[in-house]
């Protein structure tokens, strides 16, 4: 089970993590990312690692877990 974080502090609004997430990340009115804390599915896993390998400031972060909670 894979979850996005977003550090909002670190985050400059960027918006690269939506342009390459979008079925998991979205943008508010002023450009920062909102995330859902749903698990994302694993087919979608290779897309979140680059979504956080190229954020600019590093503020996307994957939290990987074992089992099915």
């Amino acid at each position: 089970m894979i979850r996005i974080l977003v550090d909002p502090v670190a985050c400059d609004a960027y918006g690269y993590c939506a342009e390459l997430l979008p079925e998991a990340i979205s943008l508010d009115e002023w450009g920062y990312p909102v995330v859902d804390g749903k698990p994302l599915p694993a087919d979608l896993a290779e897309a979140a690692k680059r979504a956080v390998r190229d954020c600019p400031r590093r503020a996307i972060t994957l939290r990987e877990r074992k089992g099915s909670r």
